[in-house]
């Protein structure tokens, strides 16, 4: 899919040298980097718009009409023409590790002809765990905005386009298609979506795509362009926070207790060629942390008050953390041939350097049986360490199928032993298995019989064909954690962030005071997880009861003595703790509404997707359309009437009020591409319903794709090698179709007056 988009953009971009822009304007060179590869190079690095071209000869400027060349076929697929952009602006809220951004903008259909219009591509690229919030859409006439509905709730199918719109490019890359759009018309965008501010040596950095390729900027010299960036931030714990750094130059507006306001307003030459990236920190070297309480709105439907509970880990750098001991269980079926498993050993390379000498490690690779590099847990020293890089290398080849029970049996076998350190289990694999359920019971049976510090279990998937919720539960379960990567080129940096996270724990089996307090409390997730010097700890939950001024969180030290911390409950007023939690609390119903198969929580779960506009495996996103007040078509002259049919027959399959969007959701596994070890993707092919598109267009289009082979000279050279005979057959013929035409053209007419 990445390779067929750079592919389409690189096609556009050359269509898009035969515009004429007049004497003294000139597009930008747009020829790539030869050290950079296509996909990479043209792939949207941040929102962006693009024409759907099709044909080639409806390509020039709706300002200054100049003569084109006939351009003979067809694009296939269409060419896509990046759009020049007029206007962008970008409004940022950070509350607690939770961002908000809302990117707004406007493009035109600078390279299609006043009289044709065409299919505009728009691209949203989000950053870390991205997830789309919703689309605005303006253009003259007419308007569209995303909604949520429940999957199975349309009703009225007349009124639905189903279609193949909306899809992942690379990473977290959403594309969709308005359609047609006029040629030199202005589209006026607002995407909205939501991210996670990472924490990395106790800063909370924000990384948002705002990168601009020079060949959006509009040729001409009297365009004037501005870029607008809003900051707010809300660390939601009240106290001091100081800004970092920056990539754009903002001046501070506000600064109150624990709040921030920045902006950035500039007229420039070209637009941003930077991502946009902000850092801040709470300072404090002490492990600090509070509860947070807010009264759900009149028309939530979960009357419940709602809780978030936070642990901050503090600024103090030599903090011990615990001795570990880690077992890593490497999914090595036939999938995982090529750079899945490339990178997945890689990461755990760089994995084990990152353990100290007093920690243990062992290595399980399965696939339809297990392979151990060693019988028993391996102390990491260095020679043990070049011992497991040579066991890498020679002995994890894809190959097999997928056996998951097996390996994660013989991890908690070789952790059940462990006393004074975190016992570990790092799963990584791509696949589905079709006793998922049972191997989540069973490690609830294994967890609840340990010791004082039980196995954590974290939990990484590859790709789409794994269950990406169950591997949820199994962390939820194990008091672990949970991350993903749909692409190759991500897997590497993703295991290495969790287990940078997971490794280094400085208190554990936390536990808070709070149950004689309260009639009932739900938290999300259940299992309080560890906290880690990387990664404050922050649980968001729903509670009836009454909660004292003050409680206690407990837990375990590094040292293996016990902590106690005093937590104050205060009220948030101004936080939207709502919006801030429901990816997460989406995503933990969800995996518990797998594991118990329960059609009342994916009730409760499509209905929390809807109130809070965060999409879900049980809704759907739809496209709204609303048009703004067209008049009825007045008699014209005959000469306009040709052109007022074309236009009815283009415009006729585009009056749904609603179109769907491609489901968003990452599903629940396939077992059928695990069996056949299918490797995982993110990209769907789409094979059959490409083909049915071709044969379509192959049965709708083929006299004109026939025409469009004849050449003028071509007719001209036969045409003067007939005989007399030939050429009153062929004139008797043409005047037939001719006459056939007109009675057509005249009943066409007369209906549409």
């Amino acid at each position: 899919m990445s390779e067929e988009f750079g592919n389409s953009v690189e096609l556009g971009l050359r269509l898009s040298e035969r515009i004429y822009y007049g004497k003294d304007s000139s597009p930008v060179a747009v020829i790539p980097s030869m050290s950079r590869s296509l996909t990479a190079t043209y792939l949207p690095t941040a929102v962006m718009v693009y024409a759907v071209v099709p044909e080639p000869e409806a390509v020039d400027n709706p300002d200054v009409p100049s003569y084109q060349p006939y351009v003979h076929g067809r694009c296939q697929p269409p060419a896509l023409i990046p759009l020049h952009m007029l206007d962008v602006g970008m409004e940022v809220d950070c509350c607690l590790d939770h961002a908000t951004i809302s990117i707004s903008g406007a493009w035109r259909v600078h390279c299609i002809m006043t009289s044709r219009r065409c299919d505009c591509s728009i691209a949203i690229p989000m950053g870390d765990k991205g997830s789309l919030l919703g689309v605005e859409v303006d253009i003259t006439g007419r308007s569209y905005h995303t909604q949520l509905i429940k999957a199975d709730g349309v009703d009225d199918k007349d009124k639905v386009s189903e279609g193949d719109n909306g899809r992942f490019l690379k990473g977290r890359i959403y594309t969709f298609k308005i359609p047609q759009v006029d040629g030199g018309s202005t589209l006026s965008i607002r995407a909205t979506w939501s991210q996670q501010l990472v924490h990395h040596e106790g800063q909370f950095c924000l990384t948002v795509p705002f990168s601009f390729p020079a060949y959006v900027t509009p040729v001409g010299k009297k365009i004037s362009k501005k870029e607008k960036i809003l900051l707010n931030v809300n660390s939601g714990i009240g106290g001091e926070i100081l800004s970092k750094c920056s990539s754009h130059a903002l001046k501070e507006l506000r600064r109150d207790a624990g709040k921030l306001g920045f902006v950035y307003e500039a007229e420039v030459s070209t637009w941003s060629n930077s991502d946009f990236n902000f850092s801040y920190t709470v300072p404090s070297s002490e492990l600090f942390g509070g509860v947070l309480l807010q009264p759900p709105s009149l028309h939530d439907f979960d009357q419940r008050q709602m809780i978030c509970f936070y642990l901050f880990p503090g600024n103090n750098h030599i903090r011990k953390v615990f001795k570990k001991e880690v077992v890593f269980i490497v999914d090595t079926s036939g999938s995982m041939r090529g750079s899945p498993l490339e990178n997945a050993k890689n990461a755990l390379l760089g994995s084990l350097s990152e353990l100290n000498p007093q920690d243990s490690f062992n290595i399980i690779a399965f696939n339809g049986e297990t392979r151990l590099f060693s019988s028993s847990m391996a102390l990491a020293t260095e020679g043990a360490i070049l011992n497991a890089t040579q066991w890498l290398n020679s002995s994890l080849l894809a190959d097999g199928g997928t056996n998951l029970l097996l390996p994660l049996k013989q991890a908690m076998k070789m952790l059940s032993d462990t006393s004074d350190s975190i016992p570990l289990i790092f799963l990584i694999t791509d696949g589905a298995v079709d006793n998922e359920r049972d191997i989540c019971n069973i490690m609830k049976g294994y967890l609840n019989n340990e010791g004082r510090i039980s196995p954590r279990i974290c939990t990484f998937g590859i790709g789409s064909y794994c269950n990406h919720y169950f591997l949820q539960m199994l962390a939820f379960i194990g008091r672990g954690h949970y991350d993903s990567a749909y692409d190759a080129d991500s897997v590497e940096f993703g295991i290495r962030r969790l287990f940078t996270v997971a490794s280094s724990v400085i208190l554990a089996n936390i536990s808070m005071d709070v149950s004689e307090h309260l009639e009932s409390l739900e938290l999300f997730p259940s299992h309080i997880p560890d906290l880690s010097s990387e990664s404050p700890l922050i649980l968001s939950g729903r509670y009836t009861g009454n909660l004292p001024e003050s409680f206690k969180v407990n837990g375990t030290l590094a040292d293996m003595s016990s902590f106690v911390l005093d937590l104050k409950v205060l009220k948030a007023k101004d936080l939207p703790l709502d919006r801030v939690f429901a990816r997460r609390q989406i995503d933990v119903l969800t995996a518990r509404a797998w594991l118990f198969e329960s059609k009342e929580l994916e009730e409760k779960i499509a209905r929390m997707s809807i109130r809070s506009g965060v999409l879900s495996e049980y809704t759907q996103m739809i496209l709204d359309q609303t048009f703004k007040g067209e008049k009825e078509p007045e008699p014209v002259l005959l000469q306009e009437a040709f052109k007022m049919i074309n236009v009815l027959r283009k415009t006729d399959s585009t009056s749904q009020k609603m179109i769907f969007l491609r489901r968003l959701g990452v599903g629940f596994g396939n077992l059928a591409a695990t069996a056949e070890n299918i490797p995982p993707r993110t990209e769907e092919s789409n094979k059959s319903s490409q083909a049915a598109e071709l044969f379509i267009n192959a049965a709708t289009n083929c006299c004109h794709r026939l025409l469009d082979r004849v050449c003028c000279m071509c007719c001209i050279q036969t045409c003067s090698r007939m005989n007399n005979q030939c050429a009153i057959v062929l004139s008797q013929l043409c005047a037939a179709l001719a006459c056939f035409e007109c009675f057509s053209c005249c009943f066409e007419l007369c209906e549409c007056l």
